[in-house]
């Protein structure tokens, strides 16, 4: 009686903690509606600052060159303009670097080619050894991957007319959201960031973070924060944290679109996943402490900054869910009693309803309600598929072990224009982790066929939805590791 008690309670707190999850995504709706800050009238500067384009590259020989391209046709003065590429490369891509500086040097560009003496720090270290090169106010960064519009620095350096603004990020646009069913998964759940949680978030005054790259920082900003470091995989929201802390803004400009493109096979995006939610927990475990010990915070600002810092969790809870929910599901049949308690369970329906209202507002007047109806359960099946892998790389980081950082291999793909097999970078993932994500399909199908088998059909949803999104995880996982 004791154990069957601890189970169901096992079960039921994180089906709570997704909820409060979910609440406060119902929170950041509610605000991106009616809470949008005005769109501020903005004039053509009467004097332009110097700005210093940084480019850190590391093995980009698929990208690079559409890149400098790229940054090389922004409409800005090109006496004030510094273009700096970081490269840590080890391949081809230092000859290619080589040769397009070369070349945008020989027509005016101050375009440097920049190979520190160690690659320490990784990206954060590049950045940080590019920034004791420069005296140029402004820093806009690119990952190598984007592809930023002409007048990118016309739409963004405006933003900075106050001198408390230390950021101005951009939307991320998607080159190859039509590429695969995976891509066109990526971009639905990415746009919920870029539209909601960073539009929400901003609107409200809360903290909000420099995604990496499509963005520009105000130099004196990421001095007087403390500068890059690289103690966490996420780089860019420890400083963006540190910085705020301080006292900085940050202005997000969602109609201001940067587009970049998207892991095309399922072990390059799982690599990105990793660096993703182990990256955040490190930040909460360093950054989470110093936001509740900050005064001059409101309450619900810490609120939103503990949920956000924290986020990454959420694959912890709903692994725990999902892997308890069949030892709950023989409990309720042998112990009928439990029924009642397992009604809690409609919480976590409750919190899929919510979902539902945050993508519906992401993606409103932009997909169809036929879109919307097959993408959003696919798109949450998928993401319970990775509760496993992320799970691991969340717990990594709260504990504090420390990894590489891995980049997520590119390859030029637009649209439907490129393709990732043979080439260079790819990311294998046939490992025990594929084989344990595999099993769990066997696991979660058994627990679908007991449900139907009793006629107990309060968890048939989620059974099915974990078969497919483990399903989907580690088909693709072994297709593109063997392809």
């Amino acid at each position: 009686m004791r154990m069957e008690f601890l189970v169901i309670l096992l079960y039921l707190l994180p089906t709570c903690v997704l909820f409060l999850y979910s609440c406060a995504q119902l929170s950041l709706v509610w605000s991106y509606w009616h809470r949008q800050a005005p769109i501020e009238e903005l004039s053509l500067l009467t004097s332009l600052p110097k700005v210093c384009v940084q480019l850190p590259i590391y093995n980009e020989r698929y990208v690079i060159e559409r890149l400098i391209d790229a940054v090389c046709a922004f409409e800005y003065p090109q006496e004030l303009l510094e273009i700096q590429v970081l490269d840590d490369s080890t391949d081809e891509t230092v000859a290619l670097i080589a040769q397009k500086v070369a070349h945008y040097q020989s027509v005016g560009f101050a375009i440097s080619h920049i190979r520190r003496p160690q690659r320490e720090g990784f990206k954060a270290g590049a950045l940080a050894y590019g920034l004791t090169l420069t005296q140029a106010e402004f820093i806009a960064i690119f990952d190598a991957d984007f592809i930023p519009a002409p007048d990118f620095l016309q739409k963004t350096l405006p933003h900075f007319s106050s001198s408390s603004v230390g950021v101005v990020q951009t939307r991320w646009g998607h080159l190859n959201e039509s590429y695969s069913l995976l891509t066109q998964l990526q971009a639905f759940g990415l746009d919920g960031h870029f539209v909601v949680e960073q539009g929400g978030r901003n609107a409200d005054g809360h903290f909000i973070n420099f995604n990496g790259t499509a963005g520009v920082w105000r130099a004196s900003c990421i001095t007087d924060a403390g500068g890059w470091s690289s103690d966490t995989l996420t780089e860019d929201l420890d400083l963006s944290y540190r910085a705020q802390l301080r006292g900085w803004q940050f202005v997000y400009l969602e109609k201001v679109e940067s587009p970049a493109e998207l892991p095309a096979t399922m072990p390059a995006f799982k690599s990105q996943q990793y660096r993703w939610m182990k990256g955040a927990a490190e930040c909460a475990r360093k950054n989470l402490w110093k936001v509740f010990k900050n005064e001059a915070l409101r309450f619900s600002t810490k609120t939103h900054a503990a949920f956000h810092l924290l986020n990454s969790g959420v694959f912890i809870a709903v692994f725990v869910m999902a892997l308890l929910s069949i030892p709950a599901l023989l409990i309720t049949h042998e112990s009928p009693r439990f029924n009642s308690v397992l009604g809690i369970f409609q919480f976590f329906q409750l919190s899929v309803v919510i979902l539902l209202g945050f993508y519906g507002t992401t993606h409103y007047g932009r997909k169809s309600l036929f879109e919307l109806a097959w993408q959003l359960p696919l798109f949450l099946s998928v993401i319970m598929g990775l509760s496993l892998h992320n799970s691991i790389a969340v717990i990594e980081g709260y504990f504090g072990k420390k990894t590489p950082f891995v980049r997520t291999p590119k390859w030029g793909i637009v649209q439907h224009q490129g393709n990732w097999q043979q080439k260079k970078y790819l990311v294998r993932s046939l490992n025990l982790l594929t084989w344990l994500e595999l099993g769990l399909v066997l696991y979660f199908g058994f627990g679908l066929a007991l449900g139907l088998y009793w006629q107990t059909y309060s968890l048939v949803g989620l059974h099915s939805m974990l078969v497919l999104g483990y399903g989907f995880v580690g088909y693709y996982s072994v297709k593109h590791s063997l392809s």
